[in-house]
């Protein structure tokens, strides 16, 4: 067996390896409060399953773009206040239980 053979039979198994070390690490890290975020092996599986699944690659994407989008409280809703900036004003509503949508005390 050539040295080319033994890096393509050990390359699988030395990044098991290696994803297993850098979670166990990212583990005792967040243990301590020491990191926040999107953990390195979790993106590093993230990565080869999407290179390896066209859909997971989609799925990736379309988390990414509804992470930078606004979520409103109540989408669809009408506005609970109002806000005047220009005559300084904030008009609050009060929810009245028996009424309908669209009714207001």
């Amino acid at each position: 067996m050539d040295s080319v053979e033994a890096a393509l039979l050990w390359t699988i198994p030395g990044s098991v390896l290696l994803v297993v070390a850098v979670g166990a690490y990212e583990l005792l890290q967040k243990r301590r409060r020491k990191r926040s975020g999107t953990p390195l092996a979790g993106a590093y599986v993230d990565e080869v399953t999407a290179f390896l699944y066209g859909t997971k690659r989609m799925e990736l994407d379309h988390r990414d773009s509804m992470s930078m989008m606004r979520d409103d409280e109540a989408q669809g809703a009408p506005p609970s206040q109002d806000v005047d900036l220009d005559r300084g004003i904030v008009i609050l509503r009060r929810d009245v239980p028996g009424a309908g949508p669209g009714e207001q005390a």
